[in-house]
C-alpha cells in the first residue's frame, strides 16, 4: 500500500483532467502507450472520485477554477486567469459534472481495459 498526500485542490484539478483525458477525450491510449499503466491511472481516478464531494456539486465550475487559480498562484507566484482558447467554463464543467454524477465511479469500470 502507498499513500500519496495531495491538497484537496490537487486533488480536484487532477481528478478533472483525469477525466478529461479518460471518459471525453478518449485519448487515454494517446497520452499512455503503455496499457499496463492505465491500472494504477483508473485506481487513482476511482480513489479521487470517491474522496471529492465537490464532483457532484452545482457551483463545480466555479469550483474548479477557483481550485486551479489557487494552484497557479502557489506555483507562479501569481494568477494567469488563462484558459484554453474557446472554452466555455460556465457551461463545460457542468456538462462534466453532470455525466460524472450519472456515471458513477469511473475508478472501478471495466472500460478501456
Amino acid at each position: 500500500m502507498l499513500t500519496i498526500r495531495l491538497t484537496r485542490d490537487q486533488a480536484f484539478v487532477l481528478s478533472d483532467w483525469l477525466y478529461q483525458v479518460m471518459f471525453q477525450s478518449d485519448d487515454l491510449e494517446g497520452i499512455v502507450h503503455d496499457r499496463s499503466v492505465w491500472s494504477p491511472i483508473y485506481a487513482v481516478s476511482g480513489t479521487l472520485d470517491k474522496s471529492l464531494s465537490e464532483i457532484f456539486m452545482a457551483d463545480y465550475g466555479p469550483r474548479l477554477e477557483a481550485a486551479k487559480e489557487r494552484l497557479r498562484a502557489d506555483l507562479y507566484g501569481e494568477t494567469d486567469g488563462s484558459t484554453t482558447p474557446g472554452e466555455d467554463v460556465t457551461t463545460a464543467p457542468q456538462a462534466h459534472q453532470i455525466e460524472r454524477g450519472i456515471a458513477g465511479n469511473h475508478g472501478e469500470s471495466d472500460e478501456g481495459r
